[in-house]
């Protein structure tokens, strides 16, 4: 307390005061030295108190560290005195002072999943979870840890009451309820972000020292050493935190992490720790063009500004591919899915599911889901997991009694009125078979997310960014490459722009190896705004 007073003032606090304002940023962070303060949800029917804090405790959870709006009004309850600090005075603590950094952000961290876990929410989806559109908001909000609370309009008998409060109608559903002020009819996820200010506080007309395209493992990453070693970041992520391996339900082969983690988990933990050291995650943000213009580079934000940037950081990662199958778009979301997280597995709950795909993102998925399935099929083209997927999965699945292989085989049709009812597949040489299955996780290959760099640096063949030494005299002939020395390890036919994870050319598709890539680009980035 000594330490943090040092840093901020004493400042005495009346009873029924307002330190903070729920849906707005918080300015200040408070210890309180005696007295009471309140943590409050205001509702019309009345006000619900999350917690009090007395002397020696402290307000605050991770929307401290990012900047968004407060989820908890702070309120004095018994008169007192606290110690204020500014924002910005409290993450240079957090930056500078390990021991506090330690108390604060496990507190900051817990105080969220209590949030969540304890339905302390500022969002209400209505919705049913047959809906391509629910599913997607929940995933949203899942993956970017807001609390929400969801009313499916199939099991919920009050839901007319909400209706007419709100004066929607059944047919606009799914409907957001942000605050209990705004209505959003089937909202983008921009739309969400929007409304949640998720973005409020980041400055995107600055020049950065290193914008971070992506907040995958890669991505996420080089955006904790840039900003660990002072550099002015900035990450645009057009979805949410995590890449692809947020989806994943369990990694057990990352190092350090022998009981196994969650892909959610471990992205999360490397958001909140971006934030930590003061770098700008921007979400819901797609990048739409690079501009190589000599001097800065301009990256085009859809539908926003152009963001400058002394260096890059290609991190966009790839995409799982689709099946080439001419409906398949009618039911992605529908009994379609590209991850395994909670939200699916409670979907199929006693359900036949298919798991399509040979890799260990496949593999780690139908050992989650026959944890609720009824039966697991995985479905792969190849005659076997040996060459594909970690030995520890493959036994895994030999030795599950839901779980069945079906090698050589791929699908063929799918059916079903507005969502996937029955699924056609066929094993070689064989008749087609059918199952009436629901569900189907697709984890096939992989396509690079490039499509916005506009020809500004060399792809391969696969459309992968090529790096380093896979850049040939003819690349760097075609690129113009302006300096006496050869591209870095990372970097690609642009001086500065650099490439780190499934993106890149040759990557090794392992999270171990994306983190890697992603911390090391940044030594070479700071070799380039040396230059």
């Amino acid at each position: 307390m000594a330490r943090v007073a040092a840093q901020g003032h004493l400042r005495r606090v009346s009873v029924g005061e307002v330190l903070a304002d729920a849906g707005k940023p918080l300015a200040h962070f408070y210890v309180v030295t005696s007295g009471a303060l309140d943590g409050l949800q205001l509702r019309d029917n009345g006000d619900v108190r999350v917690t009090t804090l007395r002397a020696g405790q402290f307000n605050g959870e991770v929307s401290l560290l990012s900047g968004r709006p407060a989820l908890v009004t702070l309120r004095v309850a018994e008169a007192g005195e606290v110690i204020e600090l500014d924002r910005d005075k409290l993450l240079g603590l957090v930056q500078t002072d390990a021991e506090l950094s330690e108390i604060f952000v496990r507190a900051f961290l817990l105080r969220r999943v209590a949030l969540i876990t304890g339905n302390f929410a500022d969002v209400v989806l209505v919705g049913s979870n047959h809906s391509s559109d629910t599913l997607r908001i929940k995933e949203f909000l899942t993956r970017n840890a807001h609390p929400y609370i969801s009313i499916d309009p199939d099991r919920d008998a009050g839901i007319q009451e909400l209706l007419d409060h709100f004066k929607f109608s059944i047919t606009e559903l799914p409907v957001l309820i942000c605050r209990g002020t705004a209505v959003l009819r089937n909202p983008t996820n921009r739309q969400i972000a929007d409304c949640l200010g998720f973005n409020a506080a980041i400055d995107q007309t600055q020049l950065r020292d290193v914008v971070v395209v992506g907040a995958g493992p890669a991505g996420l990453a080089a955006a904790v050493y840039a900003a660990s070693e002072g550099l002015d970041v900035l990450v645009i992520e057009s979805n949410s935190p995590g890449g692809q391996a947020g989806t994943s339900s369990r990694i057990e082969n990352y190092l350090g992490s022998p009981s196994g983690i969650t892909g959610d988990d471990l992205t999360s933990r490397a958001y909140t720790q971006a934030q930590k050291f003061g770098a700008d995650v921007a979400i819901a943000e797609r990048a739409t063009h690079l501009d190589c213009a000599p001097k800065a580079y301009k990256i085009q934000i859809d539908n926003g500004p152009h963001i400058t940037a002394r260096t890059v950081v290609i991190a966009t990662g790839a995409e799982y591919r689709k099946l080439p199958l001419d409906n398949i778009s009618r039911f992605e979301g529908a009994g379609v899915y590209y991850g395994a997280t909670f939200i699916e597995s409670q979907l199929c709950a006693g359900e036949d599911v298919i798991v399509v795909g040979g890799g260990n993102s496949a593999g780690q998925a139908a050992v989650f889901l026959a944890q609720a399935a009824r039966k697991v099929y995985v479905l792969i083209r190849s005659r076997g997991l040996a060459e594909t997927m970690s030995r520890y999965l493959v036994r895994r699945i030999e030795q599950s009694p839901r779980i069945e292989l079906h090698t050589c085989t791929e699908i063929t049709g799918l059916e079903g009125n507005g969502h996937l009812e029955r699924v056609y597949w066929r094993k070689e040489q064989e008749p087609a078979e059918w199952r009436d299955i629901r569900h189907v996780f697709v984890m096939t290959g992989a396509a690079p997310s490039t499509q916005w760099l506009s020809g500004c640096v060399a792809l391969d063949a696969q459309g992968f960014v090529k790096t380093g030494a896979d850049l040939s005299a003819a690349d760097l002939e075609r690129a113009k490459w302006p300096l006496p020395r050869p591209p870095h390890l990372l970097e690609t036919s642009r001086p500065g722009v650099f490439a780190v994870g499934d993106v890149r050319a040759g990557n090794v598709k392992r999270v171990a190896s994306a983190v890697g890539e992603g911390s090391i680009a940044i030594s070479f980035v700071h070799r380039a705004l040396q230059e």
